[in-house]
């Protein structure tokens, strides 16, 4: 019985139609979690981990539960990330001040510590323009105003920055509040009312100073301010004055040459927000309100 010889390329062609498209075989959908997990660098993909440094001393954010590990908003919003990834999350314990050199350094792939996006954090510059570190990308995912935290009754009226002038306040260095203080003491020295400042390394031990009456205030985020003044030592001690001001994002932080991760942390945190995810962390810690409705790539000012 005589076959027609089928050209090969003509073999090739039916092949792919009974496959239905022979590419789909092989790539994943945009979005979907095998893409994303794709776009990946490397080094996350084959060691599985996404190591992230984070000062664990600033509930609600991020502090150590009973057990030691890591829990709260960003721990949380950590583990929702690397399981839609499929990556354990592992926490790097750090000082406040050390964390953006750990991912600038690469000793990390990221900080979540209640990080406020800012302008110099991404350009790496201090107050006068000049430039001091590489810089960082952030992944913006809530937004935070401070506030001023001062004792039950608020006996000396505290409303506003102005009437810290000629007193003493408390907050942890290295943060945006230590940059808005620091602003603060010109106003006051106009008024001849010098604003004295005690930077600690803890918040922890900012509040202790508020408790003791060594300093009249702490400013720290709102989220944390609130969080102050309902659980433990804090509840029936300390109360919020003076509402929120200097509102901005909280940012995943990623190194300036990982645009890679950068960019995939951000989609995947777009997923969360669509699939309800991201509410849920926000509600377990009752940060409702600073919610955003869409991950922003470097939004802070």
């Amino acid at each position: 019985m005589h076959v027609s010889a089928i050209p090969t390329r003509a073999l090739v062609a039916v092949g792919c139609l009974t496959l239905a498209a022979c590419g789909s075989v092989t790539s994943a959908a945009p979005g979907s979690k095998t893409e994303l997990r794709n776009r990946l660098p490397q080094s996350v993909r084959d060691s599985g981990v996404l190591k992230i440094a984070s000062d664990l001393n600033y509930p609600p954010v991020d502090f150590k539960a009973a057990d030691g590990t890591a829990t709260g908003l960003d721990p949380d919003l950590a583990a929702a990330l690397g399981s839609f990834l499929g990556l354990r999350v592992q926490f790097v314990d750090l000082p406040f001040a050390e964390v953006l050199p750990a991912v600038q350094d690469g000793k990390v792939d990221l900080a979540m510590s209640a990080v406020i996006d800012t302008r110099r954090r991404q350009q790496g510059t201090d107050e006068t323009g000049n430039r001091i570190d590489p810089g960082v990308d952030f992944v913006d995912y809530f937004v935070t105003g401070t506030s001023i935290l001062v004792k039950q009754g608020n006996p000396l009226g505290i409303g506003s920055l102005d009437d810290l002038c000629g007193r003493t306040v408390a907050l942890q260095r290295g943060t945006v509040q230590d940059e808005i203080a620091q602003l603060q003491t010109s106003a006051c020295t106009r008024t001849n009312k010098p604003l004295r400042i005690h930077r600690l390394d803890t918040d922890d031990q900012a509040l202790a100073e508020l408790a003791a009456g060594t300093a009249v205030a702490d400013l720290n985020d709102y989220p944390v301010a609130e969080y102050n003044t309902r659980t433990g030592r804090g509840k029936g001690t300390f109360q919020v004055t003076g509402g929120q001001f200097q509102t901005s994002p909280y940012g995943i932080t990623v190194r300036k040459d990982r645009a890679a991760l950068r960019d995939v942390l951000a989609k995947v945190l777009d997923q969360l927000i669509r699939n309800g995810e991201y509410d849920k962390v926000l509600a377990k810690w009752n940060v409702q309100g600073g919610a955003v409705t869409s991950a922003v790539i470097n939004g802070g000012r």
